[in-house]
């Protein structure tokens, strides 16, 4: 029977039966293809003229091959026909890659997740804001490895509640450091301190009063020396660090200087005082006179940058601006805290009498029981020794070397308890508890910083007189003298911090004047704003106001006058520093800025960089501008070549540089070229013959001659001793009585160049009997634009001129002022000092680093040999008294000291500490225009042809043209007369 129902193709061919209720729900399968109720428009219909309509297309029930089945509706028919739809291959997307991305947090930065407890009242805190005189505004600043951060720690673990969660946190073991203000991912794998943190601590000083102590710690690092000198900008006084082994470093040095130069008050906190007792195992004795030592060589530097003016600013311990402190033990003292501790434990102790007489030579007489200028007897100790160090060294001892049970009663009889448990564990824990006991809280810090470092109402004067441009006698400057929060609000913004995911920026500062509120519409005015020219000015919303901590951020509804702010919103527009100020003030008063950082080292290390994928350009040049606003002293350029170049102080900076551009800020991939410097151009001689230029239309001759300036003018005029806007009176006295010029040559300098503070000079030597003076001062401004083109880019290799003084000898004008614009002057003017430069004996000029080494005898010897393959040389080698260490100063090229460090640490298995800083600029030997010079591929050039081989290097690095031609800037006639009398010789 159902061989009669289908063909041999397996074919239906019997009648159909009727459809069952259950299939006419569901939809029936006719001619092999499946109609269902949610296609309605496929199913077949039943009426007759329905049926010949669609006739066309084939009858329904028509047999469908294999191959032409459509099981499931096409792409069109579900999305309808204006929709694109791609079929991709099955295998296009790596397994690797998840089909649904999860949204990816990036966290540069380590935060805490909540505020953490602290042990006093925030609210509390938030109302010491609106009290000045109970603030105080400090750097901790100081060298590499003195304990900077670790002293932090300390403030931080007295005054927050945090040792429970450090282990869960950090994973990591509680003897080791916390660096609770290392909150960067490369500070915390390398173990220093890259970017500068603020902390807000509310501290009580020894007679319980509570001050609002705005702390910042500082990189130690000489390649960071940008962040300290952001950081001194917002503060009133320094709490300079030094490490009582090693004492005055490099950077202390640095430091002490800036501060000094820029007036900041400096206290002095000498640190690791357990590395005399336990690591140098001085007799006390001995320790008084290495501790005397380091503030001898702390006063040495304050008295050699102000010589005769030093005595007032003298750090002594008699004085209360010195504060001995060992950080990794927990413990601090003054002379008078120390002196509160006797006078607590005995009584009737007049505290500040007896301070007095705990340092210097002063001797105690046991038997009538006073103090005397001489020894009474034979090994009579001094006061210091007798009541301070004696006592420690004793604490010392018989904590480290008694049995617990003793050691349990000698505590007691010092009133310090211990848990049994504490007596059971390591030495230095067990150290670290009875110290924590014995001194208690940081008190002396708090005395030493209320005491010696004014409040931001004392400060006031002083930053407004040294930082801020404007009148000092308006009503806005008066608000800003007063740290008035009823006045208008003035923010200085110095640093810029990025988020937790280095997408935006948050701005930090200290409001001068006025309250900063979250809301509050506002003006940004950058570096470059003044009065006659506005376009460095930006409308901003302050969108979030914290109170910096740096782990975490305090919101707060608004934060007063004299103190730091951490502001939200308004970063776009700042690239380095700022000055924000209300939408509108009151009175329609003028804004006036602050003025721009003053560094204390110059950029000198250049890498150019550029995307390994093209098409990331844009990416990659977003995150220069955010390395611009992260680093204060970065420099990034695009050169003529089209190279992006970026500027930095040192290797360990452009590493971090480096690492935060890929990672951080553009998160791709890039190329880095090998590190090169940047160079300048000077003359030796004057100018062999007067050059002259003629415009193109020939109507025009300008003439000049070049000559190198006399020594120490170019460091004048880069520290801005002397200014070219200042009235040509002072300009010209200056010249007269420091540098011996003439009045004359001294009232005729026009301009410095490339810029105000350029240490090149163009001088106006012209005769009033030989040339028009009236007719001269219309193009004096096109004359001074030429010679600023001309210093920025000097002939030899397009890097910047230096040391160099342009004198106009002659100008020839045509009458018709048309015939003497820019277009004709500019460039004319331009190739008249190249043209003087080029036949004054031109000089290439290199940077130098000044290198000092701290390290064991055995490896001076091996600094010796590094600097000497090199180009470096020593300056002077030398104990460090009382220590078993070496320092070694020294000068190594900028150049040729890629590498130094790991060589050197490399040779003395890491027992040498390097420091390079720039120091100044040196003339490479050679001559620079020598065509005799033969240089070989891949041979070190001679050393009379180093100049020679930089040039052409760094020429055709740049796509310049191969050598320099003195013929392309000199007029054809006045060539050919300068060759035919010998003037060139064979140039």
């Amino acid at each position: 029977m159902d061989d009669d129902l289908y063909d041999e193709f397996g074919n239906f061919i019997g009648e159909e039966a009727e459809a069952s209720e259950e299939e006419s729900q569901h939809g029936i399968d006719v001619g092999n293809y499946a109609y269902d109720d949610d296609y309605p428009e496929a199913a077949p219909e039943t009426t007759g003229q329905e049926l010949m309509e669609i006739d066309d297309e084939g009858p329904s029930n028509a047999v469908i091959l294999h191959e032409d089945k459509q099981y499931y509706p096409t792409a069109a028919q579900v999305y309808g026909e204006g929709v694109e739809t791609m079929v991709q291959e099955e295998d296009a997307q790596p397994l690797t890659v998840p089909i649904i991305a999860p949204v990816e947090q990036k966290k540069f930065i380590i935060e805490e997740a909540d505020l953490p407890p602290v042990f006093f009242d925030r609210s509390f805190m938030t109302d010491l804001m609106n009290y000045p005189e109970q603030i105080r505004n400090v750097a901790l600043a100081g060298h590499l490895h003195h304990g900077k951060t670790a002293f932090m720690d300390m403030l931080v673990l007295e005054t927050h509640s945090i040792t429970d969660r450090l282990d869960k946190r950090t994973g990591k073991s509680r003897d080791e450091q916390l660096r609770y203000t290392d909150v960067h991912v490369v500070e915390r794998d390398r173990g220093v301190s890259i970017k500068a943190s603020p902390m807000s601590l509310v501290l009580p000083n020894t007679k319980g009063k509570s001050h609002l102590v705005n702390i910042i710690d500082t990189p130690g690092h000489v390649d960071f020396v940008d962040e300290i000198a952001a950081s001194l900008r917002l503060v009133d006084g320094v709490c300079l660090v030094v490490d009582v082994v090693e004492g005055v470093q490099v950077n202390t040095e640095q430091i002490i200087k800036h501060a000094v130069l820029e007036d900041i008050p400096i206290t002095l906190i000498v640190n690791k005082m357990d590395r005399l007792i336990l690591e140098l195992k001085l007799p006390p004795t001995d320790a008084y006179y290495k501790l005397k030592h380091v503030i001898e060589e702390v006063n040495t530097v304050i008295e050699n940058t102000i010589p005769g003016q030093g005595e007032g600013r003298r750090v002594s311990p008699e004085k209360g601006n010195v504060l001995f402190a060992c950080t990794s033990m927990g413990w601090c003292f003054t002379l008078q805290s120390f002196a509160k501790m006797y006078s607590d434990g005995f009584g009737g102790v007049n505290t500040e009498e007896f301070a007095k007489r705990l340092w210097g030579d002063v001797y105690f007489n046991p038997r009538k029981r006073n103090f005397t200028r001489k020894p009474v007897e034979e090994g009579a100790k001094r006061s210091f020794v007798n009541f301070i160090m004696e006592p420690i060294y004793k604490l010392f001892s018989h904590t480290i070397s008694e049995s617990p049970e003793d050691l349990k009663e000698t505590l007691g009889k010092l009133g310090i308890s211990l848990k049994p448990s504490q007596y059971k564990t390591d030495p230095k824990v067990l150290l670290k508890s009875v110290c924590e006991q014995f001194f208690g809280p940081s008190t002396g810090f708090v005395d030493m910083v209320c005491q010696h470092i004014p409040s931001p109402v004392e400060g006031a004067q002083k930053k407004l007189q040294q930082y801020y441009t404007g009148p000092l006698d308006t009503k806005v400057a008066e608000s800003m003298k007063a740290c008035d929060q009823n006045g208008p609000l003035v923010v200085y913004v110095t640093k810029l911090f990025n988020s937790a995911d280095a997408k935006s920026f948050n701005s930090f500062g200290r409001v001068m004047s006025g309250i900063a509120r979250p809301g509050d519409e506002v003006r940004v005015l950058g570096e470059g704003y003044s009065i006659d020219d506005e376009e460095d000015m930006a409308a901003a919303r302050i969108s979030e106001v914290f109170i910096a901590e740096t782990r975490y951020g305090i919101p707060t509804d608004g934060v007063p006058a004299g103190n730091w702010v951490l502001l939200g919103g308004v970063d776009n527009s700042i690239v380095k520093t700022a000055t924000i100020i209300a939408k509108k003030f009151d009175d329609e008063e003028d804004p006036y800025i602050f003025k721009p950082l003053t560094h204390f080292t110059e950029s000198v290390l250049k890498v150019a960089v550029e995307p390994i994928n093209p098409s990331e350009l844009p990416k990659m040049l977003d995150g220069i501008r955010k390395i611009n606003k992260s680093y204060p002293l970065i420099t990034t350029k695009v050169e003529e070549s089209g190279e992006h170049i970026i500027l930095g102080t040192g290797e360990l900076y452009m590493d971090c540089v480096l690492h935060d551009l890929r990672r951080l800020y553009a998160d791709m991939e890039i190329r880095v070229s090998d590190p090169v410097v940047r160079f300048c151009e000077t003359v030796q001689d004057t100018s062999a013959t007067k050059c002259y230029a003629v415009t193109p239309n020939k109507k025009n001759t300008i003439t000049m001659v070049a000559e190198p300036l006399d020594d120490g003018i170019a460091q004048d005029i880069e520290s801005g001793a002397v200014k070219i806007r200042d009235p040509v009176r002072k300009t010209a006295k200056f010249f007269e009585e420091k540098h011996g010029w003439d009045l004359l040559a001294a009232r005729s300098i026009w301009a410095f160049g490339p810029d105000e503070f350029g240490p090149n000079i163009l001088q106006d030597d012209t005769l009033p009997s030989e040339v028009d003076k009236k007719r001269l001062n219309t193009v004096k401004e096109s004359i001074r634009q030429g010679f600023s083109w001309a210093t920025r880019e000097g002939p030899l290799c397009e890097e910047p001129i230096r040391n160099t003084k342009f004198r106009l000898i002659d100008v020839a004008l045509a009458q018709e002022a048309i015939f003497r614009g820019g277009g004709q002057i500019i460039p004319t003017s331009r190739r008249a000092c190249y043209s003087s430069f080029l036949i004054a004996s031109p000089r290439l000029m290199e940077p130098m680093y000044s290198m000092s080494m701290t390290g064991p005898q055995d490896s001076v010897s091996t600094v010796y040999n590094i600097l000497a393959r090199r180009r470096g040389h020593v300056l002077s080698d030398g104990p460090i008294a009382g220590t078993p260490l070496y320092r070694v100063s020294g000068l190594i090229p900028v150049i040729d000291s890629f590498g130094f460090e790991t060589d050197l640490r490399i040779q003395t298995p890491g027992q040498a500490m390097v420091s390079l800083v720039f120091d100044r600029w040196n003339i490479v030997p050679g001559d620079p225009l020598d065509k005799e010079v033969v240089l070989r591929p891949l041979q070190m050039a001679n050393a009379q042809a180093t100049a020679r081989d930089f040039v052409l290097k760094t020429r055709r690095r740049k796509g310049l043209s191969e050598d320099v031609s003195v013929a392309k800037f000199l007029e054809p006639e006045f060539y050919q007369s300068l060759i035919e009398s010998g003037t060139l010789g064979e140039a």
